[in-house]
């Protein structure tokens, strides 16, 4: 009867139990001991003194604390000295000791293999080998903390994110090179990315998912790392595939720019309008072309940019566009330079303010070169026949070196004409540059005279035809009349 008795009780312990929710940390209520300590620790205002005059606050939120990972352990779990009977005096030297002492606490809990198994700690722990040691507390709040994949407290993934890459940390490559993992948060909140997720660049990454990455190098990183922008930015990602840079890149070498060289990562700016924008955009060409900068840099075009803050005039850009970059050297591209000093110097609206010629692209495809040029492109498209050279801009004018023609002295310029010409007319004389009307329409006050013949000849000639037709008209008249 006993035994049936005890087998009964027995049984209803267990339903009992099984009818009972399960009790979870974040559920749990607080200890005795921690209720006790919380009287003092529970209140703000209280602070513990350093040796070097520092302190450190001593206040738990109850709330926080009530609903952290740590919640069902007793204070005395971590805080070993202390009971509550017990609260000794302790001296520390400075903050950082204090908190390597604390630090230390949780490997009695967190053995190293456990702690190892994320691979966001490798690094960490490998730091430790060198000397470093890692502060569990600068990432994992030691009262408020939550379970890695809760995510109470963290309120967004980036946040979850920078409670690790806020500190200076590195990834190590095959070839020994390190990798910066450390993000300024102030970086990653005011950039044009400002509203994106981590995730959303670093893709497979996530609060429960960390994969370990193994990169040759820190350059193999960078090229891999700028495919994800095509995600997002499709349509300037296919241009940069008819590039120049992406040509150089896929024969092999790797120097060749990517997205990240131009945009940066995590310090990804607004397109910013004005001197300030089409300024920093040279000097991000500057990188890799920096003969080429300091070149640009004393032309008209640099100086007025640079020194007199003018935005009217060209950036690199503007000529070889941001994504779809041509081979400059190129005879495909160097048909489409007329063109590309023609959007500024045919403009009115900003070569009338320099009392510059506003008729420099039809001047120049109405005379000779011009003309042949037009035939030429015209063979190509239509019959398929090669490109072929003729004179352009830049061939009188140079490329990245231009000067200004007030500026420049006279005899000077005449005399790197004749050296121009003779690349083509091999037996140009030092006169032969003066058939040239220097891109102006001639006028009473630009070359008169030619402007006076001209105007004769427009006179002369349909008043010369007009008399051979009423020649012809008389004769016939006469012939009938005659008749």
């Amino acid at each position: 009867m006993k035994q049936g008795m005890k087998l009964i009780l027995g049984l209803a312990v267990l339903l009992m139990a099984a009818a009972s929710p399960a009790v979870h940390a974040g559920d749990a209520e607080l200890s005795a001991e921690s209720l006790k300590c919380l009287q003092c620790h529970g209140k703000k205002g209280s602070f513990f003194k350093l040796a070097n005059g520092d302190s450190i606050p001593t206040y738990v939120n109850p709330a926080k604390y009530k609903v952290s990972v740590h919640n069902a352990l007793a204070c005395s779990r971590c805080h070993t000295d202390f009971s509550a009977d017990a609260h000794p005096a302790r001296r520390f030297a400075t903050r950082d000791q204090y908190r390597m002492r604390a630090s230390a606490v949780c490997r009695g809990c967190h053995a190293a293999e456990q702690i190892k198994a994320k691979p966001i700690h490798a690094n960490l722990l490998l730091r430790e080998k060198e000397g470093i040691s890692s502060i569990c507390t600068d990432c994992h709040d030691a009262h408020s903390g939550n379970p890695v994949a809760g995510g109470k407290i963290i309120k967004s993934e980036k946040q979850y994110c920078m409670s690790c890459h806020q500190h200076e940390m590195s990834m190590t490559c095959r070839n020994n090179e390190k990798i910066p993992l450390t993000v300024e948060m102030s970086t990653a909140e005011d950039n044009a990315h400002d509203k994106l997720r981590c995730s959303d660049c670093h893709y497979g990454f996530s609060s429960e998912e960390h994969p370990k990455r193994n990169f040759r190098s820190r350059r193999d990183y960078t090229i891999t790392a700028s495919e994800s922008c095509r995600r997002c930015h499709f349509d300037k990602y296919t241009k940069t595939l008819d590039s120049v840079h992406y040509t150089v890149l896929s024969q092999g070498n790797l120097s060749a720019p990517v997205c990240n060289d131009c945009h940066g990562s995590h310090v990804i700016h607004h397109i910013t309008r004005g001197v300030k924008g089409r300024t920093i955009t040279t000097q991000k060409c500057r990188k890799c072309h920096p003969g080429v900068y300091e070149v640009y840099a004393k032309s008209v075009h640099g100086n007025a940019l640079f020194n007199e803050q003018n935005q009217d005039v060209p950036v690199c850009i503007d000529c070889h566009t941001a994504h779809n970059i041509d081979n400059p050297l190129t005879l495909e591209y160097h048909e489409k330079i007329p063109q590309m000093c023609g959007n500024c110097h045919a403009n009115p609206a900003i070569v009338s303010k320099y009392g510059l010629s506003t008729g420099v692209l039809n001047a120049y495809l109405s005379d000779f070169h011009g003309v042949t040029l037009g035939l030429y492109r015209k063979q190509r498209e239509q019959l398929y026949k090669p490109a072929r050279p003729i004179a352009v801009c830049t061939d009188c004018h140079g490329t990245h070196n231009i000067t200004g023609a007030a500026s420049s002295d006279p005899v000077v310029v005449k005399a790197n004409l004749v050296k121009r010409c003779q690349k083509c007319h091999k037996d140009a004389n030092e006169n032969f540059p003066d058939a040239w009307l220097s891109h102006y329409k001639p006028s009473l006050s630009k070359y008169p005279m030619i402007f006076l013949v001209n105007t004769a000849y427009r006179i002369f000639i349909p008043l010369m035809g007009l008399g051979f037709v009423l020649q012809i008209f008389l004769h016939i008249w006469r012939y009938a009349v005659n008749r």
